[in-house]
């Protein structure tokens, strides 16, 4: 079971969560349990705020967070378990860590990814501890569990990589036999360490890929996702709220909508568990009594049409365009390399059968970057002109309508487009997988909310 930050939250959430695990224990019958947690909410948040704060000199609003930090944590620490000292010792000692490392980065001027990495671990560092010792403390045994004593990963800071034999060895050294003597592991999602024991984080919302790799190096039979909502909806709520639980996904479904911006699942999450062939629950913290949403292997017989949509703000398309261009091999290798060469992911890429242009969609921060990589690789070109230019344009999103169903119903691309079309909303470039499982097409960013309020009213309607 992974609980997200705002189930960790406040005091009232940890007892939620304690609630729910001890059921999980006794009436549904799970004598083996494993817990990952997040930070509290907004902890992480504070402490990569705290950073860049101490990289500009900001000595006042770093005392700030270290206070409120400390505060935040003993004060639900006394709530829950008012008797661990050992705990109170912990958290000082993990505040103390946080100030030093401040102090460190405002000395050099900077923080680098490593030291943002040792930063934002200490949120699951802190919060670990205190619901092992609630657990404790209601006749639970639980003990806290720093996963970057077990998960092993590679170095690349912010974005690590697990080493799943290595991990796995360290799981049956440290986790089976507390397991075994009826004892729950609480462990601290989000990060690991490399072979020597730097400490990496998986990144941003990476709790949910630590659920999966645990549930994997464990083999346990199902991973539950705890989250603030009743699953997986057709929709963001606070987009279109006539938005409803979704009681079933496939893999390959619910991989397109947390690729394309769904804020429920990490995207990475998804791969170890399909390889393990799991099954995956999403469940709310604050109505454990609702069913959630179940995620299924793909069967290859979806049917129906579409099942959800969202939006993926913060893009940028980069054109590359050149009547020059017609027929040359080797222009679109050449494109994506260097692209590639400035560690840019692309979500999106469209091309004319022409071939005159090629388009594609990044992050809307690394455009610049990506413009100045094709510039260089293409200096030559342009100065021929055999491409005409390489341009961004402005701030943009991709909509993403995601149904294993719509392969097998014609007419869905069109009523998408009447649709948009409908509600005003001008479709800049479009994407199908060859899967079909999806159709993602970029809107301007001020039009993002109303394309998937229009494509959502597809879903209801049916």
């Amino acid at each position: 079971m992974k609980f997200g930050g705002t189930s960790v939250g406040s005091e009232a959430a940890i007892r939620q969560t304690i609630s729910i695990i001890q059921t999980a224990h006794t009436r549904e019958a799970w004598p083996r349990v494993a817990v990952v947690v997040s930070a509290m909410s907004g902890v992480t948040d504070a402490l990569l705020a705290g950073a860049q704060a101490a990289a500009r000199g900001d000595e006042a609003l770093v005392t700030q967070i270290v206070t409120q930090l400390r505060s935040r944590h003993l004060e639900i620490l006394q709530a829950l378990a008012p008797d661990v000292q050992e705990v109170q010792a912990k958290i000082l000692t993990y505040v103390d860590e946080f100030a030093a490392l401040c102090h460190a980065i405002g000395i050099l001027g900077e923080a680098s990814p490593r030291a943002l990495d040792a930063i934002a671990s200490l949120g699951e560092r802190m919060s670990a501890p205190i619901i092992a010792a609630a657990l404790t403390n209601v006749g639970l045994p639980a003990t806290a569990i720093d996963s970057a004593q077990v998960v092993v990963t590679d170095a690349v800071y912010q974005s690590a990589s697990p080493d799943m034999e290595a991990t796995r060895a360290r799981v049956d050294t440290m986790l089976q036999p507390l397991l075994a003597q009826g004892i729950t592991p609480v462990i601290t999602g989000f990060i690991g360490a490399t072979p020597v024991g730097v400490v990496t984080t998986l990144g941003r919302g990476g709790s949910d890929f630590s659920a999966a790799i645990f549930g994997v190096a464990l083999d346990a039979d199902e991973v539950w996702i705890w989250t603030d909502v009743n699953g997986v909806m057709t929709a963001d709520p606070h987009v279109a709220p006539e938005a409803r639980t979704l009681p079933e996904l496939t893999f390959r479904e619910i991989s397109e909508l947390a690729f394309y911006g769904a804020k429920v699942l990490h995207p990475r999450t998804i791969r170890p568990v399909v390889e393990r062939g799991m099954t995956l629950w999403v469940k709310n913290t604050f109505d454990p009594a609702h069913s959630g949403t179940r995620i299924v292997p793909d069967n290859g017989a979806a049917a129906g049409s579409i099942k959800a949509a969202t939006a993926f703000k913060g893009q940028r398309i980069i054109t590359v365009e050149g009547r020059g261009m017609l027929g040359i091999p080797g222009i679109a290798a050449r494109t994506f390399a260097a692209v590639a060469r400035t560690k840019t992911s692309v979500s999106l890429i469209s091309q004319a059968s022409s071939e005159q242009s090629i388009c594609f969609v990044v992050p809307h921060a690394a455009g610049e970057a990506v413009l100045h990589a094709l510039e260089e690789e293409f200096h030559l070109e342009l100065a021929r002109r055999d491409i005409d230019s390489i341009s961004a344009s402005d701030e943009c999103a991709v909509v993403t309508v995601v149904g294993a169903g719509m392969r097998h119903t014609p007419g869905i691309a069109g009523k998408i487009f009447s649709a948009l079309g409908g509600a005003g909303v001008n479709v800049v470039v479009i994407a199908q997988g060859s899967s079909e499982c999806s159709i993602s097409l970029v809107v301007e960013a001020a039009q993002a909310d109303e394309a998937v309020r229009a494509i959502h009213k597809l879903i209801v309607s049916e």
